[in-house]
């Protein structure tokens, strides 16, 4: 179903969008989370440290693919936004033919790179070997990712949320039943994991590619659409390029933690991983509010409305703010009971306590400035500006970076699992300034062409 979002009630309006993608965003990470807490309790701590200390390679390979569709799709919403029928399928046809040319080069940097930085990152010797193998099998699926990013962010750009949901839904419980298939039937190691997570991945594009099909006629391009356009292709690389970078250079920045945490021994990055996965999923309701906002903005640029983007951001906030509150208290109340899913009963969870705690309460009070990042970034996003937000990821990894590097000098597990919050009250600060800076000069840009 297509949403419409430059007219009616704001607040209806967000929430209409914003549920089915939170509740998408929730399956989204079953993905990994079935992987960590299969892994732990069938295979061990030792192999769930080595699935974990692949989380943030994991993010900045899937992060720079997930960077490139939502700025492909920017351009997609624009045009639907301003009732430009053939815009939006030429942007549909030249985001396919980008997206297979950097899944291949994507692939081949990372088979080629990654088992260098998981050396690189002092991943324990222990666990190495297995490390290695999980993300070499992420690296030779990372198209499937690609492609079903691609194909949501199309599907939500002509406001559709809900179609991406079903399909996830579908997809994540395929995930588990892989998984267990693959470890306790087959007797398979964190590859058997690493292989149900590119299927499921793999399924959810070829769901959303048929249902495109058969049911978002304006995202079908025809014959005439294909080919080279120049002014559409630049427009998509000026905006998924920095999109891509902000996240690759905020993901630099949490392999960086992660090497200051992997000094503290397999136990610490068990807790640390199990930690890492809870905090994901309490913070979905922020990357959902993002993506919303990108939608939200995008079309609303499109039909040139400045006022209504201005007011639903200030609701967007609200939101976030509340949201933010009750995720933290969450996150520190229920971390024992969380930590319980990913460990079998023979695993000493008093060891792992200390480790998870320290990270999980350094994370929670800084919650409201990790929803404005998401926030205003895709705000800024969605309407073409695409430096800024960059920035805000370049400032998020020197603030990550430099606490990590403060870790690792001093030994210090409080200095490096504090890399998340000073990495978030920076670039938190910066987006929200950064945003009004944008706000003034569409506004003045405004007036200018009224005269």
């Amino acid at each position: 179903m297509q949403q419409n979002m430059t007219a009616g009630p704001i607040l209806p309006v967000i929430l209409r969008f914003t549920l089915p993608l939170f509740a998408g965003n929730i399956f989204q990470q079953f993905y990994n989370m079935a992987d960590t807490i299969i892994v732990g309790r069938c295979l061990g701590a030792q192999a769930l440290a080595a699935v974990g200390a692949t989380s943030t390679v994991s993010f900045l390979l899937l992060g720079f693919a997930m960077g490139l569709a939502t700025g492909f799709a920017v351009l997609t919403a624009q045009t639907f936004g301003a009732k430009d029928e053939r815009g939006v399928r030429i942007s549909v046809a030249n985001g396919f033919m980008l997206t297979l040319l950097f899944s291949v080069l994507l692939t081949a940097a990372g088979l080629a790179g990654v088992p260098r930085l998981l050396v690189l990152m002092r991943t324990p010797a222990d666990i190495l070997p297995d490390a290695q193998l999980y993300m070499r099998i992420i690296c030779q699926g990372l198209a499937a990712s690609m492609f079903y990013n691609l194909f949501s962010a199309f599907l939500r750009a002509v406001g559709n949320s809900r179609a991406p949901l079903f399909f996830l839904i579908f997809s994540s419980c395929l995930n588990i039943l892989l998984d267990f298939l693959f470890i306790i039937r087959f007797g398979m190691g964190v590859d058997g994991a690493a292989f149900a997570t590119v299927l499921s991945q793999g399924l959810s594009a070829v769901l959303c590619l048929l249902y495109i099909g058969a049911r978002v006629r304006v995202l079908v391009p025809a014959r005439e659409h294909w080919g080279i356009h120049p002014e559409e292709t630049a427009h998509q690389l000026r905006m998924g390029i920095p999109m891509a970078l902000q996240f690759a250079v905020t993901a630099s920045g949490t392999v960086m933690e992660q090497a200051a945490i992997n000094q503290f021994g397999s136990v610490a990055v068990a807790a640390f991983t199990a930690a890492w996965r809870i905090q994901n999923i309490l913070t979905q309701g922020m990357v959902a509010m993002g993506q919303t906002m990108a939608t939200f903005c995008g079309q609303n640029f499109g039909s040139r409305n400045l006022a209504r983007i201005r007011e639903g951001v200030r609701t967007a906030v609200r939101i976030e703010i509340l949201y933010s509150a009750a995720a933290g208290i969450a996150s520190i109340i229920f971390l024992p009971l969380f930590m319980r899913l990913f460990f079998s009963g023979d695993t000493d969870l008093a060891a792992l306590m200390p480790w998870a705690r320290t990270y999980t309460v350094l994370c929670a009070v800084f919650f409201i400035p990790l929803s404005f990042i998401f926030l205003f970034r895709n705000a800024m996003q969605g309407c073409s500006y695409s430096f800024l937000p960059l920035m805000g990821g370049v400032i998020e990894m020197a603030a990550r970076t430099l606490c990590a590097a403060a870790g690792i000098y001093a030994h210090s597990y409080l200095l490096s699992a504090g890399c998340d919050g000073a990495a978030w009250i920076t670039a938190g600060l910066f987006t929200l300034f950064a945003y009004r800076y944008m706000m003034r000069q569409l506004e003045e840009k405004q007036r200018f062409s009224e005269l």
